[in-house]
């Protein structure tokens, strides 16, 4: 579980190759493959094996492909109450405390291992991209930023020059990958579920699918959200926050860490600035008021207006 937001994440995200048409559902050590009929269908099974959790007791729940298994994980204290893990279940533990107590020390030390754990495995990621010489970009945005548009412009305009793949991640539906493959771009979608990011683990799985070639791109398509992706290193060159003139001018102070991770901004949809009331001057204030050298380029991904400075970065990050 994400600590940052409270949603679930990894236990049931679900990788399509769009290629392939092969699905596999994700659990902490492993994948299962899914039928594409039976998942569609919502079939049911059941099989058992062991999840890691640092909590202990026993239970069922229900994953997104529909199955039921019994895991184990312990507690030590002594009520009733209701996980919220992105699937719901209920179980009875036990626990000794006196009337004054918190669970704050034990839910830092949580989140502490979860992004500790991440972080060595965006670690693996970077090594494993580096060692095949590809460049990957970590593209985060709000929903309807346009991410997904400037993917199939910069497919299109740089198809012939850099070899491009995308790992897409969205809560449900492909619908951003079918746009990608659409340019006829090699793509992987992961379905995050009630999941609000990806993670390092995905993405190392998402990059075994896709087999990107040596001395290439590979754009990853975040999970439109402004808030935990810029906790989570995938490995990743750079993150890349895209933000359009569609929505307020202060998101860089209302969404600091974001714009202090990441390393440009793209300005988009600048063609409708004619249209909206949006102060570009102040935004761009803004996002160098918490990140001195973030790089800025104003763009409209539609119009093409400010993408020759977005493809002269990007040549200059593949060397």
């Amino acid at each position: 579980m994400c600590l940052t937001c409270g949603c679930s994440e990894e236990d049931g995200a679900v990788l399509t190759d769009l290629q392939t048409g092969e699905r596999f559902l994700m659990h902490d050590d492993h994948v299962h493959p899914l039928g594409a009929k039976s998942t569609e269908q919502g079939h049911t099974h059941s099989h058992g094996h062991s999840h890691s959790h640092d909590q202990g007791h026993s239970h069922s729940h229900e994953h997104a492909a529909g199955h039921d298994h019994p895991h184990t994980h312990e507690h030590d204290h002594d009520h009733p109450h209701t996980h919220d893990h992105g699937h719901e279940h209920t179980h009875s533990h036990s626990h000794d405390h006196g009337p004054a107590h918190s669970h704050a020390p034990s839910t830092l030390h949580l989140q502490e291992q979860i992004l500790g754990k991440n972080n060595v495995l965006a670690e693996r990621n970077r090594g494993w991209l580096d060692g095949r010489n590809i460049l990957a970009l970590n593209l985060v945005s709000s929903p309807g930023a346009g991410k997904t548009t400037l993917l199939e412009r910069t497919i299109r305009d740089l198809g012939g020059e850099l070899s491009l793949t995308v790992i897409e991640g969205d809560q449900e539906t492909a619908n951003d990958a079918e746009r990608i493959r659409a340019t006829g771009a090699r793509v992987v979608q992961i379905n995050t579920g009630t999941g609000c990011h990806l993670d390092a683990l995905m993405v190392s799985r998402g990059l075994k699918q896709l087999d990107p070639p040596a001395n290439s791109v590979v754009m990853i398509e975040n999970v439109g959200n402004l808030v935990c992706p810029a906790l989570f290193d995938l490995g990743e060159r750079a993150k890349v926050a895209i933000v359009s003139v569609t929505e307020g001018e202060d998101k860089p102070i209302k969404y600091p860490h974001m714009f202090r991770a990441s390393e440009v901004m793209l300005l988009n949809k600048i063609d409708l600035l004619p249209y909206v009331t949006f102060d570009v001057d102040r935004c761009i204030a803004y996002a160098r008021q918490v990140n001195p050298r973030l790089r800025v380029i104003s763009i409209s991904a539609t119009k093409g207006d400010g993408l020759a400075e977005w493809y002269a970065w990007l040549r200059a990050q593949r060397g």
